[in-house]
C-alpha cells in the first residue's frame, strides 16, 4: 500500500477562557491562545496538533505549507528536517531561553514545527493503524499516566473594570471545582480547598504549587497545609526562580518531609546562571530540584546534567518535539534521572497529546504537569481523554485516537478574532491589582513595596 500524500495543512488560531491564575510574570488574561494545526491526507484522515497561541508562531506555521503538503504521511521526519533546514536557529536571539521567566522570550522556546509533527504523527498511527505512543522511543509503556493537582493562587477578578478585561464567571456551576477556580484563593486555607476540590474531582493524589507570588515563607505556609491535610501526596513547588539563593537554602529548611522535589526555586545571579546556583542549593539543602526553565534545549541540557544540577527534566514535547521529548527519557533512565512534563494553558488536544507521550515514556516518570483542570469544560475534541483516579487514559484509537469538533473549534476561532491581541500579557491585569506594576523576576508578583 502506498501512503497517503498530506493534501492539504489548515493552521487556525483559537482562544479559550482562563482564570486570573498567579504566577511570577503577573496575572492570566482572561483568555489564553494556542493555534491548531490540522492536516487531511489523501486517505480522507484528518491528524491534528495543538501548539502555543500568538502571530509570531501562528505566521511561523502558516509559512511551512509549502514544506509539508504534497508530502507522504510516512516522510514526517523528512519534513521535519527540510523545515529544520529552512529555518536558521541563531536567526533569533533566544538568549538563556526562559531562564528568567521572560514570556517575550518565550516564542523562540516553544517550536512551531512540533505541531505539525504531532499531526503527521496521527496520519501515520492512523495509516499503520496503531496508537501514536507506539511509534515513539521503545513504543507503549503503559495505558494510564498520572497527572498531579496543579495549583495556583487566584486574584479577584473583580477588581478588573467591566467591559475591559471579562473573566469567566461560572459561578452559577452546578460543579464545585469549576465553582472555586474562578474565585480568589490566596490563602493557605483557600489552597487546601482548592486542592480539596480538585481530588474529589480527578481523584489526584499528588499536588504542585505556582509560587512566586506571595512572600516565600507564606507560600511554605499553604505547602505545609496542603500536606497536613494529604499527607500520603507527594507536593511540590514551583516559585520559577523567584528566589534568591539564601532565600531558597532558608525557605527549604525543615522542608524534608513536606516537599518531595524543588522546581525552579533560583534563578541566575551574581553572574552565575541558574545551573550553577541550582547546584549550590542541592548542595545546601540535598533537595531534589526539577527544571523546566534552564534546560529547553540539548545545548542547555548538557550544561544542566554536566552539574548535576537537576534530578528530574520537565520536557514539555512543544520545546523539545515528541521524539526529542521520549529520547529525553530515554537518557534521563540510563543516567538513573527523572522524566516530566511541563505545561502550559491548553485545550484537549494537548491533553491528548500529553497522554500519547506520557505513555511511551521509559523508566521514571514523575507526575505529568497539566493546565487542562483549570480549562476543563472547553473541548474542542468529541472525545476528550478523561482523569481518573489521578490517571490520565491513554486513547485507544488509532494516532492521537481522538476527533476534532468543528464547530466548537470554530467557535474558539471567533472568540480568538474577537481578541484586541494575540500575545501573552501577563502585566495588564497586574495594573488594576497594582497601579505601575513591572515584571521583576526577582520578585514575587504581588510582593512590591
Amino acid at each position: 500500500m502506498k501512503s497517503p500524500i498530506i493534501e492539504r495543512m489548515d493552521v487556525i488560531p483559537v482562544a479559550g477562557y482562563d482564570s486570573m491564575l498567579m504566577t511570577l510574570s503577573g496575572a492570566h488574561a482572561p483568555c489564553f491562545t494556542r493555534n491548531l494545526v490540522i492536516l487531511t491526507d489523501s486517505a480522507g484522515h484528518q491528524g491534528i496538533g495543538e501548539i502555543h497561541g500568538g502571530d509570531y508562531t501562528h505566521d511561523g506555521l502558516v509559512s511551512m505549507k509549502p514544506l509539508v503538503e504534497g508530502m507522504p504521511v510516512v516522510k514526517y521526519r523528512e519534513v521535519l528536517q527540510k523545515i529544520h533546514k529552512a529555518i536558521d536557529p541563531h536567526s533569533e536571539e533566544a538568549g538563556e531561553g526562559i531562564q528568567t521567566l521572560d514570556m517575550a522570550k518565550l516564542k523562540y522556546v516553544v517550536r512551531s514545527e512540533w505541531a505539525i509533527e504531532c499531526a503527521m504523527l496521527d496520519l501515520l498511527g492512523q495509516y499503520l493503524e496503531v496508537p501514536m505512543c507506539q511509534l515513539l522511543g521503545e513504543g507503549q509503556q503503559r495505558k494510564e499516566v498520572e497527572v498531579l493537582g496543579y495549583l495556583f493562587y487566584v486574584s479577584d477578578k473583580g477588581k478588573t473594570p467591566a467591559g475591559e478585561m471579562q473573566y469567566l464567571d461560572e459561578s452559577d456551576s452546578k460543579d464545585p471545582w469549576f465553582r472555586l477556580r474562578r474565585q480568589e484563593i490566596l490563602t493557605p486555607a483557600r489552597i487546601v480547598e482548592e486542592a480539596e476540590a480538585v481530588a474529589e474531582k480527578y481523584g489526584m493524589r499528588n499536588f504542585k504549587l505556582k509560587g512566586g507570588v506571595l512572600r516565600g515563607a507564606e507560600e511554605m505556609e499553604a505547602v505545609r497545609a496542603v500536606k497536613k491535610r494529604f499527607p500520603e501526596a507527594r507536593v511540590n513547588i514551583d516559585p520559577n526562580g523567584a528566589w534568591s539563593l539564601k532565600e531558597a537554602i532558608e525557605l527549604s529548611r525543615d522542608m524534608h518531609g513536606i516537599i518531595t522535589y524543588m522546581e525552579d526555586p533560583c534563578g541566575p545571579e551574581a553572574g552565575f546562571s541558574s545551573r550553577e546556583i541550582m547546584r549550590e542549593f542541592k548542595n545546601a539543602t540535598q533537595f531534589q530540584v526539577a527544571t523546566n526553565m534552564i534546560a529547553t534545549d540539548w545545548r542547555q541540557f548538557y550544561h544542566t546534567v554536566t552539574l548535576t544540577a537537576c534530578d528530574i527534566i520537565l520536557a514539555d514535547p512543544h520545546f523539545w518535539g515528541f521524539d526529542g521529548a521520549i529520547r529525553m527519557s530515554q537518557l534521563l533512565d540510563t543516567w538513573g534521572l527523572t522524566f516530566g512534563i511541563h505545561s502550559n494553558n491548553h485545550f484537549d488536544i494537548t491533553l491528548a497529546a500529553f497522554a500519547q507521550v506520557g505513555a511511551a515514556a521509559v523508566g521514571r516518570v514523575a507526575p505529568l504537569d497539566t493546565h487542562w483542570i483549570w480549562q476543563d469544560g472547553q473541548n474542542l475534541l468529541d472525545d476528550t481523554p478523561r482523569i481518573i483516579g489521578g490517571m490520565l487514559q491513554v486513547p485507544e484509537g488509532n494516532g492521537l485516537g481522538v476527533h476534532l469538533n468543528m464547530e466548537k473549534v470554530m467557535a474558539a476561532n471567533k472568540l480568538y478574532n474577537s481578541l484586541p491581541s494575540h500575545d501573552r500579557d501577563d502585566a495588564k491585569a497586574m495594573q488594576y491589582l497594582i497601579p505601575g506594576w513591572k515584571y521583576d523576576h526577582k520578585k514575587p508578583c504581588l510582593v512590591r513595596p
